[in-house]
């Protein structure tokens, strides 16, 4: 019942590692955020069920599960941060190709 620890983890290493270089970008701070969040949630829903330090006999598949949701969570921040990157630079090549075309309002 320990699947809140891994993103509680990323989430410290993350911190730690902004304040060793002294990074201070908006997307660090919303991945700190969402990493938080879903740690909390373990956290919290663990708690409610009062298996909140409670460890099993499949304490690895915990942890697997914390991995799943840590994965999920920088994928879900990957694609806000990036998604406008890589549409741009799509359109750019559509264009290129002749894929799309531009047109002139006359």
């Amino acid at each position: 019942m320990a699947c809140w620890v891994v993103p509680l983890l990323a989430m410290l290493i993350g911190v730690i590692g902004r304040k060793t270089t002294g990074r201070k970008d908006a997307q660090g701070f919303w991945l700190t955020i969402m990493l938080l969040g879903g740690a909390l949630f373990g956290i919290i829903d663990h708690l409610w069920y009062g298996e909140l330090l409670l460890i099993g006999p499949a304490w690895m598949l915990d942890l697997t599960l914390g991995g799943v949701i840590t994965t999920g969570i920088i994928t879900s921040w990957g694609v806000i941060v990036f998604k406008p990157k890589i549409h741009d630079s799509l359109r750019g090549l559509s264009y290129h190709l002749g894929i799309l075309k531009k047109t002139t309002l006359e």
